[in-house]
C-alpha cells in the first residue's frame, strides 16, 4: 500500500473501495488539529471572543518575545492559522464539517505581524463595552434595526484611526443609549467595507432606517462628533406651560405614553438642554420629554409643590392633584443614564398571554413572544421595552407566555428554556424561534425579517419526511456561529422562492434523534428534500448562492456520468465538442469543497463546454481503469483532432469557479482574429464590418487573464461584431496611433457608412457579458437612428 498527498488531494492506491474509505477517515482524524483548543475558546465562541483569545496568545507566544525558543515560529504559525480560519464564516463552517482536509484549497502562507502590531494595532475596540464591533454577518441587521447608528470604519494599520480611538471611546460613553456606536475593522471585513464604498480610514457614517447613510467630514473632536450625531436624533423636548401642561398629562392615558418633565426653578440644579435632548433620544417612543420654566410658570409650579429644580415622571393617567396616588415619580439625579434606568423600571411590562387565549391571539396578529418559566425568570431586560415602539411599523405585538402555566403548549412548540419566537399571524403552526444574540438590535432585525419571510421552526410533528412538496431544511445547533449567520440568508432566499420551496430549521440540540436519523454530522447542514430525492447544500452562507443551488437542482449544470454515459458522451463526443469531468469521492474533503465551485463554473461555461462528474466511490473499478489516482481529479477532453491529447489534467492550486473557468477557456479554439498593421487598416478602419479590438501585450498579466474573457465576448457577438486582437509589443506604432496607454484596452469600431476613426470608442469593462450587452445597445441605437433617417427621407 502506498500513500501520497499533495495540494490537498485525497490520494490513495488501494485495491478495495471499503479499505480506501476507512483509511482516509483515519488519516483525517489523526492529522487534524483542534483550532478551538489551540485558541482556548469554545465552539460557540463569537468573532469578538476569538479575536480576544488570539490577541492574548499572540502577545504571549510571539517569536519577538520568545527569541530563544527554536519552536516559537512554528507554534505561532499554528495559532495564527487557527485564527485565520475561525474568524472567517465560510472557512469556519468547512473546518467544523471536514476538519483541515476541507481547507486544503485555502492554504495560508507563513506570514504574521510583529508583536508591536498585536499589542497596539489589533482589535482596537474589542475591550470597549459601549462600542459594538460589527462583522459582516451582523452589520445589516444592526443598521436596519430602526435605531440610530454612528459607525467607525477603520483599519488597524491606519495611524489616524489610532489617533481617533481615545476620542471615539469618550464619545461612545457620553452618547451611550442615545445612539448606537459601532466599529467595523476593515482589515477583517474587506468585502463589507468594499460593498459600502469605504476607500479611506477612518470613515465615519450615520445609519438610520429609511435614510441614506451620511458621512461625517468635520474635525474629530468629541464636541464636533457629538453635535453632528445629535442632528439625527429626531426626538424633541417640548416646552410646557399652563396652557398645554394639563392637556399633555390628561391625553397621555389615551396614548399610553407618559411624560418626563424637568422643572427649572431658581433653587437647585436644572437638567441641561443637552441632557434633556439625550433623554428624549433614549426614551423615544416610550416617554415624552418636556421642561417647564418655573420662573414664568410660578403658579403652576406652586400648585405642583415644586419649589426647587427637579425632574418628574408622570405615567399615563397620572393624577395631577394627587401626585402620590397618581404614581408621579420624582427623580433627584442629574445623570441621563440614571434617570433613564429609573424611568424604564417604572414602565409597564409586556402583556402576559394566557394559555386559553394563546391560539386565538396568535391566529389574528403577528406576535413576538418571550417564553419564560415562572415569575422569577429574569430573561428580559429593561431595554427590551423599546421593542413595542421599534416593531410598531411592522404591526408586531409583543408579549410574554409562562411555560409553567401550560407545559404542554411549550413542549408542542419545542420550547424547553427561556427564549423568544415570532408568530406570523397564522396560529401556533407558523413560527420561528430566535437563536441570535439577546440584544435589542438583533431581536428587532430577527422579528422584522421573520414575519416577512417563510422560514418556520421544525420538529418531529411537522418534519417534511414524506411531504409531496419540496422542502429546504437547515439542520443546525444554536451555539454554532456559522449556523446563526446562515439563518438571515435563509430568510432572504425563502422570500424569492415562496410557493416553490418551503423552508424550515431543525435544532439538533433539541431533536438529536431526528438529526442522527438523517446522518447529520456537522452544523449547519442544509438539505433539500424533494420526495425521495435528497440534495445537500455545500455553498457559502449567502442567499444568492442558495438560490443558485436551487436553480441548479431544477436545471442541472453538471451531468452525473456513469461508465456507460461517459463512454457515450465524453469518449464518443462530437468532433467540435469539449468536456470537463470531475472524478471525485463523496467522502473526500477537497471534493466536497470543490462541488459548489464546480457547479458555478458549469453555469458560467454553459453552451461552450459540457461539464460532468463521476462518483469514484460508486464506480471504483471504472475510475481505476481510467487511471484516476487522486481525488478530486479534474480533466478536460478537448475537441477531437489527430494531434490532440486524449485529455488535459488540471494542476492549478486554486479550485474556485473563476480559476477553473479561465483554465478551460484556454482550450477553446480562437474565434477572434490576430491583426497586423495592414489588416487593422484594411479590415477594421476601411472595412464595412463592426469590430471590437483587444489591444494587449504578451508580457502583461492582466492581458493574459482577460484573453479567455475576450474569446467569450467574440463568441457572444459573433455574426454581429467581429473581434480582433492587436499585439502592442510587436506593433507598437499601431497602438500608439490608436492612443493606447494601458494594457489591455478594449475599443469598439462601428461602421457607420464612412471610414472609421483610428481612435475608436473606448470600452471601460473587462467582463464579456457586460461588453456584449453594451455593444448590443450601441448596435440597436445605430439601427433605430438609421430607421428614423429613412423615415424622414421618405
Amino acid at each position: 500500500m502506498e500513500f501520497l498527498a499533495s495540494k490537498g488531494d485525497c490520494i490513495r492506491y488501494f485495491k478495495r473501495p471499503l479499505l480506501l474509505v476507512l483509511v482516509c477517515l483515519v488519516v483525517l482524524v489523526c492529522t487534524d488539529q483542534d483550532y478551538y483548543s489551540l485558541l482556548g475558546v469554545s465552539k460557540e465562541a463569537s468573532s469578538r471572543e476569538i479575536r480576544q483569545a488570539f490577541k492574548k496568545l499572540a502577545l504571549k507566544l510571539h517569536p519577538d518575545k520568545n527569541q530563544n525558543d527554536p519552536n516559537a515560529h512554528e507554534n505561532f504559525l499554528k495559532i495564527n492559522r487557527a485564527y485565520e480560519v475561525l474568524k472567517d464564516e465560510d472557512l469556519r463552517k468547512k473546518y467544523d464539517k471536514y476538519g483541515e482536509k476541507g481547507l486544503e484549497d485555502q492554504q495560508q502562507g507563513g506570514r504574521y505581524e510583529s508583536w508591536h502590531f498585536y499589542r497596539y494595532d489589533f482589535g482596537i475596540y474589542d475591550d470597549d463595552p459601549e462600542i459594538i464591533t460589527l462583522d459582516r454577518g451582523e452589520f445589516d441587521a444592526a443598521v436596519n434595526s430602526g435605531e440610530l447608528w454612528f459607525v467607525n470604519f477603520y483599519s488597524p494599520r491606519c495611524s489616524h484611526c489610532h489617533d481617533l480611538a481615545p476620542t471615539w471611546r469618550e464619545f461612545a460613553k457620553e452618547l451611550d443609549g442615545v445612539i448606537r456606536i459601532g466599529a467595523v475593522n476593515c482589515g477583517d471585513n474587506r468585502m463589507l467595507c468594499r460593498i459600502k464604498g469605504i476607500n479611506s480610514y477612518p470613515s465615519l457614517y450615520i445609519f438610520k432606517t429609511g435614510m441614506q447613510p451620511v458621512k461625517y467630514y468635520g474635525d474629530r473632536s468629541k464636541e464636533s462628533l457629538k453635535n453632528f450625531a445629535m442632528q439625527y436624533v429626531t426626538s424633541t423636548v417640548t416646552e410646557l406651560w399652563a396652557g398645554n401642561f394639563v392637556n399633555a398629562i390628561e391625553t397621555s392615558f389615551a396614548s399610553g405614553v407618559g411624560w418626563l418633565i424637568t422643572f427649572c426653578a431658581e433653587r437647585g440644579d436644572c437638567l441641561s438642554h443637552q441632557t434633556r435632548l439625550k433623554l428624549a433620544g433614549m426614551l423615544e417612543g416610550l416617554v415624552n420629554v418636556g421642561w417647564m420654566d418655573c420662573g414664568t410658570q410660578g403658579e403652576l409650579c406652586d400648585n405642583l409643590d415644586v419649589s426647587s429644580s427637579t425632574t418628574a415622571y408622570f405615567p399615563p393617567g397620572a393624577t395631577i392633584n394627587n401626585k402620590e396616588k397618581g404614581g408621579v415619580l420624582f427623580l433627584n439625579s442629574l445623570d441621563a443614564r440614571e434617570i433613564y434606568q429609573e424611568v424604564m423600571q417604572h414602565l409597564p411590562d409586556f402583556e402576559i398571554i394566557s394559555a386559553a387565549s394563546l391560539e386565538d391571539r396568535l391566529a389574528h396578529h403577528r406576535w413576538l413572544l418571550f417564553f419564560q418559566f415562572g415569575e422569577g425568570d429574569k430573561s428580559n431586560v429593561q431595554e427590551f421595552k423599546k421593542l413595542k415602539f421599534l416593531l410598531k411599523d411592522e404591526h408586531i405585538q409583543v408579549g410574554k407566555f409562562d411555560c409553567l402555566s401550560s407545559p404542554t403548549i411549550c413542549n408542542k412548540l419545542y420550547v424547553y428554556q427561556p427564549c423568544l419566537a415570532v408568530f406570523k399571524g397564522k396560529g401556533t403552526g407558523d413560527y420561528e424561534i430566535h437563536h441570535g444574540k439577546k440584544i435589542l438590535y438583533d431581536i428587532v432585525a430577527f422579528a422584522k425579517e421573520s414575519v416577512n419571510s417563510h422560514v418556520i421552526t421544525l420538529g418531529p410533528q411537522n418534519f417534511p419526511d414524506k411531504d409531496k412538496e419540496p422542502w429546504l431544511v437547515d439542520f443546525f445547533a444554536p451555539w454554532c456561529p456559522p449556523c446563526r449567520a446562515l439563518l438571515p440568508e435563509l430568510r432572504k432566499a425563502s422570500k424569492h422562492l415562496y410557493g416553490q420551496l418551503k423552508f424550515g430549521t431543525l435544532d439538533c440540540t433539541v431533536h438529536e434523534g431526528l438529526c442522527n436519523m438523517h446522518n447529520i454530522r456537522a452544523y449547519p447542514t442544509t438539505v433539500v428534500f424533494n420526495q425521495s430525492d435528497v440534495h445537500e447544500y455545500e455553498g457559502h452562507h449567502s442567499a444568492e448562492q442558495i438560490l443558485e443551488f436551487i436553480e441548479d437542482l431544477r436545471n442541472p449544470s453538471v451531468v452525473s456520468l456513469t461508465p456507460e454515459t461517459f463512454a457515450e458522451l465524453v469518449q464518443r463526443r462530437k468532433r467540435e465538442e469539449i468536456w470537463m469531468v470531475d472524478f471525485y469521492a463523496p467522502w473526500c474533503g477537497p471534493c466536497q469543497a470543490l462541488m459548489p465551485e464546480w457547479k458555478k463554473m458549469a453555469r458560467m461555461l454553459n453552451g461552450l463546454i459540457s461539464v460532468g462528474s463521476v462518483d469514484c466511490q460508486k464506480y471504483y473499478s471504472f475510475c481505476h481503469q481510467e487511471s484516476v489516482r487522486g481525488y478530486p481529479e479534474i480533466r478536460l477532453f478537448p475537441q477531437k483532432s489527430h494531434t490532440a491529447h486524449q485529455y488535459y489534467s488540471y494542476n492549478g492550486w486554486h479550485r474556485d469557479a473563476y480559476s477553473l473557468r479561465g483554465w478551460a477557456l484556454g482550450y477553446l479554439p480562437q474565434v477572434s482574429v490576430d491583426l497586423t498593421p495592414q489588416s487593422f487598416t484594411e479590415k477594421v478602419l476601411s472595412g464595412k464590418d463592426h469590430w471590437v479590438i483587444d489591444f494587449y501585450a504578451p508580457w502583461c498579466g492582466p492581458c493574459q487573464n482577460f484573453a479567455p474573457e475576450f474569446e467569450m465576448l467574440a463568441r457572444a457577438v459573433k455574426g454581429k461584431v467581429k473581434a480582433g486582437k492587436v499585439d502592442c509589443q510587436a506593433y507598437g506604432q499601431t497602438c500608439q496611433t490608436a492612443d493606447i496607454r494601458a494594457y489591455p484596452t478594449v475599443k469598439f469600431y462601428p461602421y457607420q457608412g464612412t471610414k472609421k476613426s483610428v481612435l475608436g470608442e473606448y470600452i471601460d469593462s473587462r467582463d464579456a457579458k457586460g461588453i456584449a450587452d453594451l455593444l448590443n445597445e450601441k448596435l440597436e441605437a445605430m439601427e433605430n437612428k438609421g430607421k428614423r433617417k429613412k423615415s424622414r427621407n421618405k
